[in-house]
């Protein structure tokens, strides 16, 4: 198709590829839907490209009118240049049909509402449109009725087996529909708080498909939702958010709960929760064995947070690995993780620095690493808390021997 010379009213003035479903807005420009509502919905812009008019009803049913016209047109124009013809798009759903699809999915029984919800994915999930047709007709309320329901256990056995798995593609859908901030914060209130229950409980006890699906919503939540709310979240969340990391589930759900602790864990009493569930030791273990220079960066993160009460420090102290893989991680990964790595030490310098620790540092190489910073960073927190943390422990240090005389001269007096 690229040496064919198209038309340039059949391509898309955003993308620039031919049209398959092409529709117009208010403004009298004509878009391919799929990408005037990528830029609509997942870009969350409320302009015309073309004209920058202001859309002001982005979210109705009606603000976009199908061209069958240019439709037509396209598709005689593959045909005549040989080229596969553009199969004719079905119409996005609207409310009264989701609605109704709805009320049907809600009224089966457990073994036949599987295969409603799975038709309820297909089509809400076939374009943004349906996506926001699916949200603004209850589907979010629905599904999530479906999970906490899921997980309430009954009888017979069978009937235990059919709702789980309505649980787990009812999380699948939600997760799949990438709510909006407004309908995310609706999720943390909803059915009285039980559903953020019911997805710890399947973080506990779910599949690894359903734990992923369940740890990337509550991150979703948590991003969006008041911070207040952060400091009274519960231990078993740090409990099954330590274990997901223990697992190693997949790369992004490993990704995915290290940001989530990274932005719960300084609110409250959250450092030492994290602590008390086991974060240190596994995020130490994590720091051991990943080549992955971004994960790397959100352990020292982490680490450096938890390293923020005294409770972290004793856990990363007492490790055999601990002092010793984050200095090796200064100056191997990213000037952020330099960064953090110093700060790490500086607390413990500061605050846990019994003599067997200041020992441990020099034998570990820490303090040759403290001085290659105070050599190679020409200004910023990081050479100054580097050289801070020599000077805090310079008589011990200075006639240990452990100084190369290659940077003798840059050790503080």
């Amino acid at each position: 198709m690229e040496d064919i010379d198209i038309p340039s009213f059949f391509l898309c003035p955003i993308s620039l590829d031919i049209m398959k479903d092409p529709v117009t807005l208010s403004t009298g420009i004509t878009y391919d839907r799929a990408s005037i509502e990528k830029w609509l919905y997942t870009s969350k812009n409320n302009t015309c490209p073309v004209t920058k008019q202001l859309i002001s009803e982005p979210n109705s049913e009606t603000f976009i009118t199908p061209n069958h016209t240019l439709r037509r047109l396209i598709q005689s124009w593959c045909i005549l240049n040989a080229l596969d013809r553009i199969p004719t798009p079905k119409p996005p759903v609207n409310k009264a049909q989701m609605s109704k699809l709805l009320s049907e999915a809600a009224s089966a029984p457990p073994h036949l509402q599987l295969k409603c919800l799975q038709t309820v994915r297909s089509i809400s999930l076939e374009n943004e449109s349906n996506k926001r047709c699916f949200e603004s007709a209850g589907g979010v309320q629905f599904l999530t009725s479906i999970v906490v329901s899921s997980l309430a256990g009954r009888d017979p056995s069978d009937e235990v087996a059919e709702c789980s798995k309505c649980g787990d593609e009812a999380l699948t859908v939600l997760w799949n529909l990438q709510i909006s901030e407004a309908g995310l914060r609706k999720l943390a209130l909803a059915h009285n708080g039980e559903f953020l229950t019911s997805l710890i409980k399947i973080l506990q006890s779910g599949s690894y498909d359903s734990r992923a699906y369940a740890l990337f919503l509550l991150k979703s939540i948590y991003e969006v939702v008041d911070r207040v709310q952060l400091i009274s979240l519960s231990h078993e969340i740090f409990i099954e958010l330590v274990q997901i990391l223990h697992d190693q589930v997949s790369p992004k759900t490993t990704r995915s709960a290290l940001e989530l602790l990274a932005l719960v864990a300084p609110w409250g009493r959250n450092k030492v929760k994290s602590v008390e569930a086991g974060a240190v030791g596994v995020l130490i273990d994590i720091l051991l064995n990943t080549s992955d220079k971004r994960i790397a960066e959100m352990v020292l993160i982490l680490l450096d947070t938890l390293c923020g009460c005294a409770e972290g420090r004793s856990e990363l102290v007492g490790n055999a690995a601990g002092l010793a893989i984050v200095s090796k991680k200064i100056m191997r990964v990213s000037h952020e993780a330099s960064e953090r790595a110093v700060r790490i030490l500086h607390w413990v310098s500061r605050y846990s620095a019994t003599p067997a620790v200041v020992q441990e540092m020099l034998q570990i190489g820490a303090v040759a690493k403290l001085c290659l910073v105070v050599q190679m960073e020409s200004r910023g927190k990081t050479k100054e808390k580097a050289t801070e943390i020599l000077k805090m422990h310079g008589r011990q240090w200075r006639n240990a021997g452990c100084i190369p005389a290659t940077l003798a001269a840059f050790y503080p007096s």
